[in-house]
Formats: structure tokens, sequence, C-alpha cells
């Protein structure tokens, strides 16, 4: 990545964001063909139909990614590290791949993968946990050009076969175990009983983590590191179109079945590659971290294929922030001197309701910008990121985007843009958002609410749903058409700050009143016994809906008077929005269902509040599935 497409001031923002609105197919040309290498150029950089969600960039462009995430880095960067790999245990020591090694690992797997049988185009699972085979494996399927799906290795086994059966994978890579926190995983019976039910899978390549007794099936299931030790280290790339699928992400639909976002070479590489370089300001000697496990959208853009397109070294963690005491996070940062921290809101609520005493036992000098990302963050845990974990000197980048976005479309910038707590800020270059009201009509005035939209295709974004291209245009660009549908809220401030204010069927209409829950819930969450909750409408007879708290105390507040601490909860509602905010029925929960990158699941939560128990749909990919029962057994009627 050259220099002159980071953004260096705010004025430069300015021309930069009014060039790449006025041209953006100029725009995008220019940072595709100074920035990467290509077999082939392109014949046209965009082709599009917002209607059919027919989207096209760098039409008939040759390349392959790998090319540009190790290959073009050995001549100058071939001893500098890649990866740190931080183990789940302290104990255990830290590996420093360098790009000379894992370029070399990566050509091993590629060639272990071909003998195997997979070609450019078959599909490959990968559930594994937060280990260098993880991204080695992930990387190797884009050299030989198989499309990569990589699963949560904390999803259950009906997850993983539903998943492999609607990509048609013929095979799985995965581990004897995997340890997290004080807990080892078996994820090789995981995937055996997953296997029940997907028939077709012919090899499963299985990563020694745990050292565990494991079953192995005689001609599918095969030791990876046996392979590995006598597969050659050369493998040239095979050239990919730009249109060619990279990998597919499966997704949670409300309707409960995931949707596989399919996200193609080309376009995916050029914005993930810009939009890293920008958000978090990086410099060639940084050490990057981002806590996500690389299952999720986050851990594929911004720990592997983001940082690796600009050379940089990335961190991997295998562990829990909290494993085995609540500081880990902050001796890993003094550790490996981490400069870029990005990590998501719930970890830091967790982690600020813990002592101050386990930051101050650590240098955090070295850090320079702080993230957030998953889901918008809160007032009162923006200021205790800011305080105790960037001293006041980092700038926090409040991201906000999306598995179908590919990368960060509204964020501030580092040292460019003022930040203001809870707010997404701007968008980046080349990203046009719009605020649609109810009648389709385009809100053009500031200090409003309304439908987050994209009004022009970038070129992350997703390109279809995996064997299902009539869902991607009926969820995406049939509610408002012309444009891509976020299905979030936003709130535009005076000076055209961007504030997600949640899903927007997390609008409840309350006697003709459009109340989101974000802000209800942010001042909730500014009750010193408050940790976190959650809030959701139900059907009233006066009201049409009435709203449904269900909110987690920190452990102070465990011993209070809860009907004392409702009142206070809505007094404080009262006093921040107004009394239609007040919540008609609060329960004291001991934690909240959340998908595994931290989204509350509130739809289980409205079925329990309307008293229907009848189809919560797959729990088992629950971080907690336990608690769904909790909650249900002390429902409030």
């Amino acid at each position: 990545m050259s220099n002159n497409y980071q953004v260096q001031n705010l004025p430069d923002y300015f021309k930069q964001y009014k060039k790449s609105i006025k041209n953006p197919k100029k725009f995008w040309d220019k940072i595709a063909d100074e920035n990467f290498v290509w077999y082939q150029r392109w014949s046209k950089v965009l082709e599009y139909d917002m209607e059919s969600a027919n989207i096209k960039w760098f039409k008939n462009a040759k390349l392959n990614i790998t090319k540009n995430c190790l290959d073009r880095h050995l001549s100058t960067r071939g001893d500098k590290t890649a990866i740190i790999f931080e183990p789940n245990n302290p104990e255990e020591e830290a590996r420093y791949i360098s790009y000379q090694e894992l370029y070399d690992e990566v050509g091993k797997m590629a060639n272990v993968l071909q003998s195997q049988g997979v070609k450019k185009g078959d599909r490959v699972v990968i559930y594994l946990p937060m280990i260098p085979e993880l991204a080695i494996t992930m990387l190797a399927c884009a050299r030989l050009g198989a499309i990569h799906s990589v699963v949560f290795a904390g999803f259950s086994s009906s997850a993983v076969s539903s998943r492999i059966n609607d990509c048609d994978a013929k095979v799985v890579v995965t581990s004897d175990g995997s340890y997290r926190g004080a807990k080892t995983l078996d994820l090789k019976s995981i995937v055996d009983e997953a296997l029940d039910k997907s028939p077709q899978v012919e090899k499963v390549l299985v990563v020694k983590r745990t050292n565990q007794a494991v079953k192995m099936k005689e001609g599918r299931d095969f030791w990876l590191d046996e392979l590995l030790e006598k597969a050659p280290k050369d493998f040239v790339s095979v050239i990919m179109d730009a249109e060619d699928p990279l990998f597919i992400l499966y997704t949670s639909g409300s309707t409960g079945k995931p949707k596989g976002m399919v996200h193609t070479t080309a376009g995916y590489m050029v914005y993930i590659g810009y939009t890293f370089k920008n958000v978090f300001n990086y410099q060639e000697n940084d050490v990057y971290w981002c806590t996500a496990d690389i299952g999720w959208i986050t851990g594929h853009s911004y720990i592997l294929y983001g940082p690796l397109l600009n050379g940089a070294t990335t961190v991997i963690f295998e562990g829990v922030p909290t494993y085995p005491q609540p500081d880990r996070f902050w001796e890993v940062i003094e550790k490996h001197k981490v400069t870029q921290f990005y990590t998501a809101p719930t970890a830091i609520r967790s982690l600020a309701k813990e002592s101050v005493e386990w930051v101050d036992k650590h240098d955090l000098s070295s850090l320079k910008v702080i993230g957030s990302v998953g889901e918008p963050i809160n007032e009162e845990a923006w200021h205790w990121y800011n305080d105790q974990i960037g001293k006041k000197k980092c700038p926090i980048v409040d991201t906000w985007w999306q598995t179908e976005t590919g990368g960060i479309l509204i964020s501030p910038l580092p040292f460019v843009t003022p930040t203001k707590p809870t707010y997404a800020t701007l968008p980046l270059p080349g990203i046009q958002p719009v605020l649609m009201n109810e009648k389709r009509i385009e809100i053009t005035e500031n200090q409003q609410n309304g439908n987050l939209c994209i009004r022009f295709p970038w070129p992350g974004i997703a390109r279809t749903i995996w064997g299902d291209h009539q869902r991607y245009i009926d969820t995406y660009f049939k509610a408002f058409p012309g444009k891509y549908f976020t299905g979030d809220g936003a709130l535009r401030d005076e000076v055209g700050y961007y504030r997600i204010t949640g899903r927007v069927d997390d609008v409840i209409i309350v006697s003709g009143h459009n109340l989101g829950t974000a802000p209800i819930e942010d001042s909730i969450n500014e009750h010193p016994a408050v940790a976190e909750s959650a809030i959701v409408g139900y059907p009233h007879d006066v009201k049409g809906n009435a709203l449904y708290g269900y909110v987690m105390l920190k452990e102070v507040g465990e011993d209070r008077d809860k009907e004392n601490l409702r009142k206070e909860i809505n007094h404080l509602i009262s006093e921040q929005i107004g009394p239609i905010a007040k919540l008609d029925k609060i329960q004291f929960v001991s934690s909240l269902p959340k998908t595994r990158s931290g989204k509350i699941m509130r739809r289980i939560l409205r079925k329990i509040a309307e008293g229907d128990f009848s189809n919560f749909g797959d729990t088992s990919t629950l971080l907690n599935p336990e608690i769904v029962d909790e909650i249900k057994n002390q429902r409030i009627n």
C-alpha cells in the first residue's frame, strides 16, 4: 500500500471523499492500480444494476489475493513477523511466523489440499480454533482457488452440518480439540457427529492441538502434520478472475436459516487493503491486534487479509480476555508492544466491571489507536475505554460495518476525524450513506433518524447469498429500490456524524412513538448497578406494544431490593428519554443470550416476552445456550 492513500488530515479527508463520490470509478481505479499486483488489468472498473443486485468490480481482471498478501512482500519483508501467535495458556511460548515462513507453510498446505482432490471452485469447510493453521488453511485455499468457508469452532454439530450441506463441501479441516480458557473442547467428535448428516464429505484433515485421543475413520480422516511433512513448499498461485468467489461466510438470518454471504476476490481485496491502512493508521513497524475470532468477518478482514495485504504484523490470540486472570488483554498488549487494539464493546464492558488495578499493572504506552467493533458502543464503555486503556491519547475508532459489507463503511479515521462518544462519525471515502423514511423518501436534513442505506456499490460488498440470489435481492435491495438496505437505523447529527441506533427491527412503536432500543439501553446501562441490558417489545392491549427489559446486574446490584431497582431504572429512562420510554416489565437476568460475536439474540428475547416458547431456532450456536431456559422460566407474566 502506498502512502498516497493514507488520509492525512481532515481537509484531506473531505478532498478524498469528494473525489470518491464525484467519480467513484476513477477513485477505485487509481487505488487498485497503484497498490496491488495483477496478472491482468481490468477492462471495466465497475458494472452494476442495483435492482437485480448484479455487481461486478474490476471486470476481467486476473489476480490471486495471496500474491498480494505474501509473494510481493518476500523481497522487502521476508524476515519480518507476519503473525504473532499468542496461545491460550500464557505459560506456552508465543510463536513468531515471518512472511517467508508463512509463504512456505501456505505452499505446503495448498499442495496437501490439492493432493486430497481439492481444485479451483471447490468448497472447503474450516472448523479450527484460533491457531496459525486456521490462517494458513484459508490462505492455501485462496492460493489454489478453492472457496473457504470458516465455521466458528464453538458451533454445534448441527450448525456445522447445515453449513457443509448448504455449500456442498467435500473437505473439512479441523483439529483434535481446542483450548478455551480453562476448558478443553473436543472438536473432532463434533465434526464426526456433523458428518452423520453430511455424508458427501470425502476427506477430513485433522490438526494436532490438544493431543487428546480422537476417533479417526479409515480412508476419510488424516493427520495434517503427517501430510505436511511430505509436501513441497512451492505452489504457484492459481490465476483467479476478479469475480471468482474467495469465501463464503455464514451469518444468522432473521428466519433462523443461515445466509452464506459470498465475497469475491478483487473488490474484497482492494477494499480491505485500503480500509485497514486508513482506519487503523497502520505504519510499517506497528504491531496490530484484533481480538475477534477468524470465524467471523472481522477476523477474515482485519486479522488476516487486511493486515497481510499491507505487510503488517498481526496477532492471533487463542485465549479469552479473563483467563487466567482479567488482565490477559493488557498483559498481551504489554508483552508484544501492541500499537493498534481492536475489540468488541461486550469485552470492554465485561473488563470495565473488574478493578482498574488489573489495567494499572501493565504498561500500555505502546498503544496508538484503539477500536471497537460488532455493535454500537455505549457512552459509559466508550469513556472507560478512552480513559483507562487509551489514556486519553489514543483515538477510538468506533467502526460500523457488517458481514455483508466485507469491510468498515463508517468510522472515525485516527488523528483525522474528531471523535464523539457513541458515534461512528463519517463514511469512509467511496461510501455514500443515506437515511430513508418509511415512505422510501430520502431524509436530507440533519438531526434526523432514518433507515440507513447505501446509495452506490463499493468494492467490498457481498455479491450474493450462496445458492439463493433471490433471497439476497429480497433481503438487501427490495425495501428501498436502487439502494443497499443495511437493516440498521441511524441518527445523523448536526454536523453529519452518524450514530447507529441498532437494527430497525429493534425500533418499537409504543403508543404511536417510534422508540429505538439502543438509546433506552444506553440510559439503563448508566445505572451504577447495571452491567448490560436488552429491550424488546411485546403486544399490549392499550399501547399496541409495551417495553420489556432484560437487565443484567453487576455484583454490586445483586443484593439490592429489586423493586427499588426497577423504580430507579425507570426514573433514569424517564429523565433521559421521557416517560413514554419507561419499561412495563423488568426481568433481572444472570446473562443475556448472545451469538459468539457478542450480538444479543433479540429474536429469542422477543418470543419469551410474548410468552411464545414454540420455536427458538437452533440455540446451540449461542455462546450460552443454557441461559434461554433460565430466562424463560423466570419470565414476568
